[in-house]
């Protein structure tokens, strides 16, 4: 994730209030077959993908464009020394991989935890002072993760999913909130260390379980 200057906190919260809307995603994902989630998540990112193209080499649709969302848009995306695709981008591009590669127990909670928990660490992080903790701060890692886990324990109550998934789920919330935290220096586009991170650490904590003969929580969401 590219080192830049913060936009002012209202701009943020407008921000964090549009990456908030992608919350539809997994509601969708979730009413649809797995084939038709992926098609519509690969229509949206063509889409938001030409979108970038065209903010970048078409001077009419960057005009039309700055001024929609301009103040909210991070200096990264405004630069036109080479192409940088937007947090939209980003987020579709983790949603369409993290979708199609995961199970849904997985996927959905790797890809939610992103867009609840990323959000609110931003906002109390940004406001409320405290101590640093790798690039970000403490309150804003212990937000993320607190946040995190809530989105674990909803879905395990919706779902009735086994123990299993809930400490996959815990560690994995943890590991996310670290990568988070070292967001900047990993240099990797947080849209998509977040719910990897989480992901790949659920995933193999679900073979280890599966493989000690505990509950399989893989197949519990269809």
């Amino acid at each position: 994730m590219p080192s830049t200057k913060q936009i002012p906190y209202e701009s943020e919260i407008a921000r964090k209030s549009i990456h908030l809307a992608s919350l539809l995603i997994p509601i969708v994902y979730l009413h649809v077959d797995h084939t038709t989630g992926l098609i519509i998540l690969a229509w949206m990112t063509v889409v938001s993908l030409s979108v970038d193209l065209m903010m970048r080499y078409h001077g009419p649709t960057r005009r039309v464009l700055l001024a929609l969302v301009g103040p909210i848009m991070r200096t990264h995306e405004l630069r036109r020394d080479k192409l940088h695709l937007t947090g939209a981008s980003w987020v579709l591009i983790a949603a369409l991989v993290t979708m199609a590669v995961f199970p849904t127990s997985v996927a959905i909670t790797a890809f939610t935890v992103l867009i609840v928990s990323d959000t609110f660490a931003a906002l109390v992080g940004r406001r409320v002072a405290g101590p640093g903790f790798l690039d970000k701060s403490v309150i804003g890692t212990a937000t993320f993760i607190l946040t995190a886990w809530l989105v674990v324990g909803v879905y395990g109550s919706i779902y009735s999913l086994p123990w299993t998934y809930y400490l996959a789920g815990i560690i994995g919330c943890i590991v996310g909130g670290v990568v988070e935290a070292a967001s900047t220096r990993l240099k990797v586009d947080d849209n998509l260390s977040i719910p990897f991170s989480i992901a790949v650490t659920m995933s193999v904590l679900g073979w280890i379980f599966v493989m000690m003969g505990y509950q399989d929580f893989f197949r519990a969401i269809p």
